[in-house]
């Protein structure tokens, strides 16, 4: 017994560890610049953001950047001051009249809160040829281990692609609306788990920012001055927009050359597979500099564009497919964003 213990008591000075302090060096804040001004009505918007260092509790996450005093300015020498939102903070707003005008050429300019200075190379707004139609395509796409696919609306944009110049394009998707169909019949007590049907309300109306799960751009060497469709957006079906009606606004802007590269460039390096083959991600360098220190990596680009927008009202028999309606066994204004009353201007 005595043996063993002595022996156990050898151990303990081995069993004792120092821990190793590994030092990481900090990495870089890198500020993003996002901002597109154009030809339709504003307010337009610049966010302004910064990825947070290397071993921070807020790793990988990005913040706003607040306080920063943020202008266009156009070649004619007009400076146009952004306004920060209220509740948006780190996005930047022209004012409600302010459009850009075709043929000029803009700059951006950034004073950050530190007094670091920031600008964009020009940026000259082109003219869009107008969206003559938008026609739809119902998607599907396979989902392993599931039964039933994903699937959307494709917006297929339609235009007169003008002879006389080279064209660069990008599409977004404005809000969307739908109606919401509900059961408050359906309703039952939380608190008791007894039905207890509501009399209000069957229908509602939903605004939402989807955005583009992809980026949608084209340009003109194949179709120059010929009239073409294009895929331009998509709508998922989450089992609830398509029940009844959709409403769609597509934008339609005519971007600069460089603009097109970034964008290509980011829509590349996004839908890269995860392969061995693929090639590693590297930074993508937009048109931002810093005017305090040129070697400093600024992310994001800020662009200026023609803008052509049309609107599209989707029934849900112009689908070939659709999710499994869900079911919403509540007042349908308990949703998000749900009103009783139609948008002013709906008309399908």
């Amino acid at each position: 017994m005595l043996r063993r213990l002595v022996f156990l008591l050898l151990l303990l000075p081995m069993a004792c560890i120092d821990p190793y302090q590994v030092e990481v060096p900090d990495g870089q804040q890198l500020l993003t610049v996002e901002g597109l001004i154009h030809t339709g009505p504003g307010p337009h918007a610049i966010t302004l953001t910064r990825s947070d260092t290397y071993g921070s509790v807020f790793e990988g996450l990005v913040r706003p950047v607040t306080g920063a005093t943020v202008v266009v300015r156009d070649n004619e020498g007009k400076i146009i001051f952004l306004t920060e939102g209220q509740e948006a903070r780190g996005s930047y707003f022209t004012p409600s009249g302010f459009r850009a005008e075709i043929g000029k050429s803009y700059t951006l300019q950034i004073q950050t809160a530190d007094g670091k200075v920031y600008t964009s190379l020009p940026e000259r707004v082109e003219s869009v040829p107008e969206i003559e139609d938008i026609s739809i395509k119902t998607i599907t796409v396979p989902v392993e281990g599931e039964t039933t696919p994903r699937s959307g609306v494709q917006l297929i944009s339609e235009i007169n692609d003008p002879a006389d110049q080279n064209n660069f394009y990008f599409w977004r998707l404005g809000p969307i609306t739908h109606v919401l169909e509900a059961r408050p019949d359906l309703f039952v007590d939380r608190e008791t788990r007894t039905p207890a049907p509501k009399d209000c309300c069957f229908i509602c109306y939903r605004t939402e920012v989807t955005g583009n799960q992809s980026l949608f751009i084209a340009v003109d060497d194949n179709f120059n001055g010929l009239s073409t469709r294009i895929p331009a957006a998509f709508i998922e079906d989450n089992s609830l927009r398509f029940v009844n009606k959709l409403r769609a606004d597509l934008k339609q802007y005519a971007i600069s050359q460089e603009a097109y590269r970034f964008l290509r460039l980011v829509k590349q390096q996004a839908e890269i597979s995860g392969s061995i083959f693929d090639p590693p991600p590297a930074t993508i360098r937009g048109n931002m500099i810093s005017l305090d220190n040129p070697d400093e990596v600024v992310l994001g680009y800020f662009m200026a564009a023609g803008e052509s927008t049309r609107r599209i009202y989707i029934d849900k028999s112009d689908l070939t497919f659709r999710q499994i309606p869900g079911t919403i066994p509540d007042d349908c204004r308990t949703v998000f964003g749900a009103v009783v009353d139609p948008p002013f201007d709906w008309n399908p």
